[in-house]
């Protein structure tokens, strides 16, 4: 009978819980990548330069890299529940300043606001694996990995379309209204965790944490300070080196540390973020690119001048492949590793970089390429959580995966920067936009990257075989 009333439990959280969880994670997702198609919008409306507007993606990233690991902890803790609405009512605060800005700079702090909300995937996670039955958690977590990931082309093409019919606050206007949709949803179905649980905060630990990603950030996406400020640009990666070193050497020592270390002394863990690392900087690296090609104009001797919405369908292919492949990646699972399905996904991801460096003259390749890339991120995504949490403790699953989601975070900005600067290296002086070979080059680079991303997950799932 006890047996019998747990899977009742279990079915009916499973019923409300499931989807809840499925539309925070693609509210995040969605919200994070508002910044990105407005850039030129948010600049002629408040009449700032590009550079500036750019902030309007930057900052919520940079927040979000800070809120992940601190947000993990306390995930782990009684308050989780109270933590995720707490949360999500700030993005929703943050949203609502978005659409009534009166300046830039209640603009930006809106979208600061908003970024928190980057941190909550873990805790998601987290949420599944307490409490729902071990399958189900395993594919669920698998999900949420990758809305998290792929629901950014669910919000391109709406905030574009948005923007080209209603201007500018319509489409943060699309951010108050599901972000408010998710508070109520968690409201709704999150419910508090397991007893027993205790999550002190490292405040000195995070503090440090903080200085040296938002560091670390700042050299990777602001390419512009490596032209303009070559001086500063070189001191801010050593200052995050040192910054995060006193990081880890305190983390080692702490009774209480944002991140447990020794997890990561497990070749699985440590392998599954080195891949994450290796392989978020070829998979953003082709998005930027994609993104970058379709919209310059035809002048140039290539590309295709399409608009902001146009250029929003070309990532279509890329959500709705990337959910198939989330939902392979389980199947593919009960009768492979989760290093061999890594692998798979790198693969995938390797293959449309190798199209989009060979053949890119059409538009059409654009939408082949981008539904490639997406059919590899989301088995690559639904992998990952697999491969490290088989030697987590449910317990540490918000912990553990916070962190892999700031070395997400971290490789995404190498990609982005990477191909901002082997695009600049290839524009001529006075010249707007890149030679063609530009593009070549840097899906080359991004090549190497997948292919050392697939060579690692060949060598953990050797090593997985031996082990067994």
């Amino acid at each position: 009978m006890t047996g019998t009333a747990n899977e009742s439990r279990h079915g009916a959280a499973g019923r409300l819980l499931v989807p809840a969880l499925m539309f925070i994670a693609l509210v995040v997702a969605v919200v994070g990548s508002l910044g990105a198609p407005l850039i030129t919008a948010v600049a002629g409306e408040f009449e700032v330069s590009l550079a500036a507007a750019q902030w309007t993606l930057t900052a919520p990233l940079l927040v979000g890299a800070i809120a992940t690991p601190v947000l993990g902890r306390l995930g782990a803790g009684p308050r989780r529940r109270q933590v995720i609405l707490a949360i999500l009512a700030v993005v929703v605060a943050g949203s609502l300043l978005t659409v009534v800005a009166p300046s830039f700079g209640w603009l930006l702090a809106g979208r600061v606001a908003q970024g928190a909300g980057l941190g909550l995937a873990a805790l998601m996670m987290g949420v599944a694996r307490d409490h729902l039955p071990q399958q189900r958690a395993g594919a669920a977590i698998a999900l949420l990995s990758v809305a998290s990931t792929v629901g950014i082309g669910i919000g391109y093409p709406l905030a574009g379309l948005l923007t080209n019919v209603s201007g500018l606050r319509a489409a943060y206007g699309l951010g108050l209204l599901i972000t408010a949709g998710a508070l109520a949803a968690a409201w709704r179905a999150v419910p508090q965790p397991p007893p027993g649980r205790s999550a002190v905060v490292d405040v000195p630990g995070a503090a440090l944490l903080g200085a040296g990603l938002i560091a670390l950030s700042l050299a990777i996406s602001q390419t512009a300070l490596w032209t303009e400020h070559p001086a500063l640009a070189a001191a801010l990666p050593v200052a995050a080196a040192v910054l995060l070193a006193a990081w880890v050497r305190r983390e080692r020592r702490s009774a209480v540390p944002l991140v447990d270390f020794t997890l990561l002394r497990h070749p699985a863990v440590a392998g599954a973020n080195v891949t994450m690392f290796l392989g978020g900087i070829g998979m953003y690296l082709l998005l930027t690119l994609v993104t970058r090609y379709v919209q310059t104009p035809a002048s140039a001797g290539y590309g295709f001048g399409v608009d902001v919405f146009t250029a929003g369908l070309v990532l279509v292919p890329f959500s709705v492949l990337g959910f198939a492949g989330g939902k392979l990646a389980p199947r593919l699972r009960e009768r492979l590793q989760a290093a061999t399905v890594l692998a798979a996904g790198g693969g995938a991801v390797l293959a449309a970089l190798v199209v989009f460096a060979l053949a890119r003259g059409q538009l059409w390749l654009a939408f082949a390429v981008m539904g490639l890339l997406g059919l590899g991120v989301g088995a690559f995504s639904a992998a990952m959580p697999a491969a490290i949490l088989a030697a987590t403790p449910p317990e540490e699953t918000s912990s553990a995966m916070s962190f892999n989601q700031v070395v997400r975070s971290v490789g995404f900005s190498i990609g982005s920067a990477l191909g901002g600067l082997v695009l600049a290296a290839h524009t001529g002086t006075g010249a707007t936009f890149p030679a063609e070979a530009g593009y070549t080059t840097a899906a080359w680079a991004g090549a190497v990257a997948m292919a050392v991303t697939i060579l690692i997950s060949l060598v953990l799932r050797r090593a997985a075989g031996r082990t067994a």
